[in-house]
């Protein structure tokens, strides 16, 4: 098995080099690598984009121009762990610009149908408090939420 770890694999129709300078501009350590294309006698014309190599945040993926066979769904997300109110709007913003669809408890889509998570690094700690009526409280906030509010959250914790 590899040592460095796993590389995510995005399917497009037909838009692999334009998402990954896409998601490249969203995210800081980030960089497009290697492009392959298909070769004669391949099911799409010779010359166009097969794969991408890109990282996007440190993580590795490869773009694929593999056709409209298949779709992305929310059965996988990305989640985007955030510091601070100011990284969640600016992830929200991003992601959701020019056709990308805000959904709720800090889930959207992006242009390209891809789900991602936007969320505070310590979300799981306010739902999952031990105190039960803190856990609901924040619970409670979250599911009413589409993007995030870190200081909405905190105040329901709290019980403000």
């Amino acid at each position: 098995m590899a040592t460095d770890g796993f590389t995510t694999c995005l399917w497009f129709d037909d838009e692999a080099e334009e998402a990954a300078h896409y998601y490249v501009s969203v995210f800081k350590n980030s960089s497009v690598g290697k492009v392959a294309r298909y070769p004669e006698g391949a099911p799409r014309p010779a010359g166009t984009v097969l794969t991408v190599e890109f990282t996007a945040n440190g993580q590795k993926f490869v773009a694929l121009n593999g056709g409209p066979e298949f779709k992305f769904n929310e059965a996988i997300s990305f989640q985007i762990f955030c510091a601070n109110q100011e990284e969640i709007d600016h992830y929200w913003t991003k992601l959701t610009e020019n056709g990308g669809e805000p959904g709720p408890c800090g889930w959207l889509k992006d242009r390209y149908g891809v789900s991602w998570q936007v969320i505070p690094d310590r979300l799981d700690d306010l739902v999952g408090d031990p105190d039960p009526a803190k856990a609901q409280r924040a619970m409670t906030a979250m599911l009413s939420m589409h993007k995030l509010d870190i200081a909405a959250l905190e105040k329901a914790h709290a019980g403000e």
